[in-house]
């Protein structure tokens, strides 16, 4: 858990929300296939039949946590019936979300607006999303992946 994270007023159980965002991509060479175990050889095949591309695995790291009651508040600061708003509130309704090139300029923005509603923990959480789409911004090809993880 990150520092920042780790200072909220929130209970330990409340389930919390993680960034993850895309480090490098991982390319199995048919060598290093021959030498891997069945059972990861099940566990990489598993991950590339679920949307990636033959051979490549992303490596993703986190980037942001925040609990999820603090993150729900969070994105209640957003103007209603804005498509960043929906974009984000995504997650708690499906357990995860994706952010791309085509989300980066709508969220900052709306980041960026609401950011005077919000509490000094949520401008931290704002600074360091908006600095990670700012890395979309710059390499189209990164990405974040945004899910929810309990206990």
């Amino acid at each position: 858990m990150t520092d920042h994270a780790r200072n909220q007023p929130y209970h330990e159980q409340d389930p919390m929300v993680v960034f993850y965002s895309l480090s490098r991509k991982f390319v199995q060479k048919k060598e290093d296939e021959d030498r891997t175990p069945q059972e990861a050889k099940e566990v990489i095949y598993y991950s590339l039949a679920i949307g990636h591309h033959l051979g490549v695995i992303d490596c993703l790291k986190t980037c942001l946590e925040c609990p999820l009651t603090g993150y729900r508040a969070w994105v209640a600061k957003l103007p209603e019936e804005s498509t960043a708003r929906r974009k984000l509130e995504g997650l708690p309704r499906y357990g995860e979300i994706c952010i791309d090139s085509t989300h980066t300029h709508l969220l900052a923005c709306a980041l960026d607006k609401a950011r005077t509603q919000m509490n000094e923990q949520e401008q931290t959480w704002t600074d360091a999303l908006i600095a990670a789409l700012q890395m979309i911004e710059n390499e189209p090809a990164i990405y974040l992946m945004v899910k929810r993880r309990d206990g």
